[in-house]
């Protein structure tokens, strides 16, 4: 990178990142704690680039090969091992023989956060390692459906089915569209195929209307008996993206459509439970979940400039500021736990506020992971107990949420004209 780098400064509770960190911004005029946060996205994302973006992930205890080696393949071993893996205090998966794979949702975080160190700093290496990625997941997207879709690439048991690697759902899909579509600035290709994704959320699942509005499934095959909340949110999103790139009104209207339905599931106190009806779920209000709903509208009203949903969003936000976070910026669990402190509920609360322009609020969330769950050298941790500290990293659910959390902080207050 061309210019002068940037002198290093201490993160908040004393930590430096190492002195080999990849770069330095140009054209910028950073304070001090700015300029470490931009050092740390580097650093992110050059943890994740040395270990090509494989590593461990949230939901992968059937990944191992212990368990594939058992004389038996029954649901309730699947689950117990599966459950014990996941909430281990330590990180037991390398004595499990756990593989270690690359994530599609990851992928796409990582993507647009290379790119956004690409608008930060002029080095093409970003650039080049954004569309590396893109490409990445159009190589590796769910074959069989109307459109382009993705799924995470490990087996999961639940109780009521066992989901095989790479089935598609909204939630990656929704972030794959909005990578491929950032990646559309400089290949128009790429927005050629997020537009099919459009289809796979007709066809596969199964966009219905009805007097509310409308609903999709969560995953193809539901049968629709409950509704992921979060899930209708991030299908609108897409069709907010897909509408800003593209203009065609039905993207619009079909929007509008999920967000009428999900806007009469808000409760009272202005948050929504993670399925409807609410009995369908073990989850209440939980904090990340929550965040994907609200960025929802929040991205519809970026687009749009209209006050469709304002009365919705000023209630989630109170929400989620007052009973999801401490004033410190600590996440909460729920809207009545406040452990565990995860840090996929501050990444997407540093997404929410920053998009909500409190950049004061978001920063708080920003200094409270570094206080709590930075490792050093772009290293997060994964979840804040009670009495103590998960101290393992997981490279979709910590790395790549921390890489574009940071990212979207950037875009809104340095790219956008938000500071």
């Amino acid at each position: 990178m061309s210019g002068d780098r940037l002198e290093v400064p201490t993160s908040p509770n004393g930590r430096r990142p190492s002195q080999d960190a990849v770069g330095a911004m140009d054209h910028e005029d950073l304070p001090a704690d700015e300029a470490f946060l931009f050092q740390v996205l580097l650093e992110t994302l050059e943890y994740a680039r040395k270990r090509d973006y494989t590593g461990y992930d949230y939901f992968d205890g059937m990944s191992s090969r212990v368990l594939k080696m058992l004389p038996v393949d029954n649901k309730w071993v699947n689950i117990a091992v599966q459950e014990s893996i996941k909430r281990a205090p330590v990180n037991i998966r390398p004595y499990l023989l756990v593989e270690q794979r690359q994530n599609f949702k990851g992928t796409a975080l990582f993507s647009m956060a290379n790119e956004t160190a690409y608008a930060l700093s002029s080095d093409e290496r970003y650039r080049e390692e954004s569309r590396a990625l893109v490409d990445w997941l159009i190589k590796n997207k769910a074959e069989g459906y109307a459109g382009f879709c993705g799924g995470h690439t490990h087996e999961m048991q639940q109780l009521d089915e066992r989901r095989p690697a790479n089935t598609p759902n909204v939630v990656p899909t929704s972030y794959g569209v909005k990578a491929l579509l950032r990646a559309a600035a400089y290949e128009e290709d790429y927005g050629t195929v997020a537009r099919t994704a459009a289809s796979f959320v007709e066809e596969d699942l199964n966009y219905t209307e009805s007097d509310t509005g409308a609903r999709i499934v969560y995953q193809p095959y539901f049968d629709g008996e409950f509704y992921t909340l979060n899930g209708g949110a991030l299908g609108a999103r897409i069709h907010v993206d897909l509408y800003e790139a593209f203009g065609d009104p039905v993207y619009l209207e079909r929007a509008q459509k999920l967000l009428d339905h999900i806007a009469t599931k808000q409760a009272d106190i202005g948050g929504w439970k993670y399925r409807d009806p609410p009995s369908a779920s073990h989850l209440s209000m939980d904090n990340h979940h929550n965040g994907f709903v609200l960025e929802a509208y929040l991205r519809y009203q970026e687009v749009v400039s209209d006050d469709r949903y304002s009365e919705t969003i000023e209630r989630a936000l109170a929400f989620h500021r007052e009973s999801l976070f401490d004033a410190d910026g600590a996440p909460n669990w729920d809207e009545t736990k406040a452990y565990p402190k995860d840090i996929h509920a501050a990444t997407q609360g540093i997404i929410v506020f920053s998009k909500a322009g409190d950049f004061t609020f978001a920063r708080k969330i920003i200094d409270w992971v570094f206080a709590n769950l930075y490792a050093g050298e772009g290293e997060f941790y994964y979840q804040k107990r009670r009495f103590y500290t998960k101290q393992f990293t997981l490279m979709r659910w910590c790395q790549a949420w921390m890489a574009y959390a940071i990212s979207v902080y950037f875009e809104e207050r340095h790219v956008n004209g938000g500071a």
